[in-house]
């Protein structure tokens, strides 16, 4: 072992030996008694800071090589000199985001677009900023014996992963997420993601047959996502997800099956696979809208799967995932166990998030300095609720903000964003909310969340639809959870409409 350790991030050399031996002084002088102090009254001031809250992270990249011909994300082609001068307006909001020392980051998700199309300098600069100015999650040993690194801005280095896939462990390490299309990601720059601390690739694969990838518009064919998958698990990625899409024009069930065939001979971890929507003011809604419409009134299609091959194509979806090891934990997701899509989970259980970049949102909640007492509680309450992040500190912060960046490339770039638009979500919208994302999830919600979150039982709002929707057979209570039965599964946007309250 070298006496002295270096890498390269975002493109200098960075010695943590000196860094290091500086973080762990610190720490052992914070748990001393401060100057006067005795221990009791050093655990009594302890009580009186206000408690970290958790925060996701989405950064929006809204650049591509070519727009798909079905997508209406915000996304366009750029030249380079665009990408750069958004990264320095992306990095300067991120800079200027308040109150960053109330929370500690658990994920981070580059989204858009095709974030992957960036320079490496780019995206390091990008996470640099972030971990300038956030404190991620701790990392903590098997044995619970506190932390290991910390990604605050004390010490840069990414966080390890190599037992992210235990069950359980991958909890207590910060996921940060990129999507990549294939082709668009050589060797070279998969292995510099792995440098700056990216552990998870989410692949827009969409389809194994390369006339379904023409008809989207893709820019790839099944060999290049071959090529780039490979390389990413050369480069060291142990978590990397697939996106598939079912139910296109001239996909028949047979295609379906030989995808998934596909795919999972490569055993991924994580599959997302979603139905295509034909979305207005795409080119797809010009060639297939009136197709999409006669499907939804029942009547036979003429380019796209019937609704009948559409939920036999879901059916097959779960079938083959499970036989494979993958098993449905929300509507259209699979994983192995603890792989699961921590950031997307955080918003099927409204974690706290701040997004970043082009018609980027945000969910935060109003800032309140939290009493000794409710610190305690809280605690308790997270401990009890850890293994499946029921129980939330937001349960003390009830007042809930979101927050929008502008859509218009030009109008963000020139962008003032301590102007930016807010709108305060009442109590009914943050129990719409939170039922109809966590009815996403197989595993349902938690009446005892619910009444913990708003003082009051879901009961007493919802008796009256959840007792229709038990007598339908789409809705089940058992053990104190409320969750989605296989036919509900089927009609999940009818029973979720059913949760919206009166006004």
């Amino acid at each position: 072992m070298p006496a002295r350790t270096e890498r390269m991030f975002c493109g200098s050399p960075v010695s943590f030996a000196a860094e290091n031996q500086a973080v762990r002084d610190r720490r052992i002088a914070d748990r001393r008694p401060a100057p006067g102090l005795t221990r009791a009254e050093k655990r009594e001031k302890d009580r009186e800071i206000p408690v970290k809250r958790e925060l996701e992270l989405y950064i929006h990249i809204p650049f591509c090589v070519r727009k798909c011909a079905y997508c209406d994300f915000l996304s366009a082609p750029a030249s380079q000199e665009t990408m750069r001068a958004y990264v320095d307006v992306l990095c300067r909001e991120i800079r200027e985001f308040p109150r960053a020392d109330q929370y500690e980051v658990s994920t981070v998700f580059l989204g858009g677009g095709t974030p992957s199309i960036l320079p490496p300098e780019l995206t390091g600069q990008i996470l640099s900023t972030v971990r300038e100015k956030f404190r991620f999650v701790q990392a903590r040993s098997r044995t619970g014996r506190g932390a290991e690194r910390s990604a605050g801005p004390e010490n840069a280095e990414p966080i390890p992963d190599k037992k992210c896939g235990d069950p359980g462990f991958s909890q207590r390490l910060p996921e940060i997420t990129i999507e990549c299309n294939p082709g668009t990601a050589d060797m070279e720059k998969l292995a510099a993601w792995r440098r700056m601390g990216i552990n998870r690739l989410s692949l827009g694969l969409q389809s194994a047959d390369d006339k379904e990838l023409r008809c989207l518009g893709r820019i790839h064919t099944w060999k290049d996502f071959l090529a780039t998958y490979h390389d990413a698990r050369r480069a060291g990625f142990e978590n990397i997800n697939i996106d598939l899409m079912s139910a296109l024009p001239g996909q028949t069930v047979d295609s379906w099956k030989r995808t998934l065939e596909k795919v999972l001979a490569l055993s991924p971890e994580h599959i997302s696979a979603y139905s295509l929507i034909i979305e207005e003011g795409t080119p797809f809604y010009d060639r297939y809208g009136e197709d999409a419409r006669r499907r939804d009134a029942g009547e036979p299609c003429v380019e796209l799967p019937s609704e009948e091959e559409e939920r036999e194509m879901y059916r097959l979806t779960e079938q083959y995932l499970q036989k494979a090891g993958l098993y449905r934990y929300e509507i259209s997701n699979y994983a192995r166990p603890g792989y699961e899509c921590r950031h997307n989970c955080g918003y099927w259980r409204r974690t706290e998030y701040a997004g970043f970049g082009l018609g980027a949102a945000s969910l935060l909640a109003l800032p309140e300095t939290v009493s000794g007492k409710e610190k305690a509680v809280m605690g308790r309450r997270c401990a009890a609720g850890a293994a499946d992040h029921e129980i939330r500190p937001h349960t003390f912060f009830p007042k809930n903000y979101r927050y929008k960046n502008p859509e218009d490339l030009a109008a963000y770039l020139a962008y003032d964003f301590s102007d930016r638009q807010k709108e305060e979500l009442s109590a009914e919208d943050q129990m719409e909310e939170f039922m109809f994302l966590g009815l996403r999830m197989t595993r349902g919600v938690s009446e005892r969340a619910f009444e913990e979150t708003f003082g009051v039982p879901a009961g007493q709002i919802y008796g009256r639809e959840m007792e229709k929707l038990e007598k339908q057979g789409l809705l089940c209570r058992e053990n104190g959870r409320i969750f989605l039965s296989v036919r509900g599964t089927d009609l999940a946007n009818y029973v979720m409409a059913e949760f919206l309250v009166e006004r």
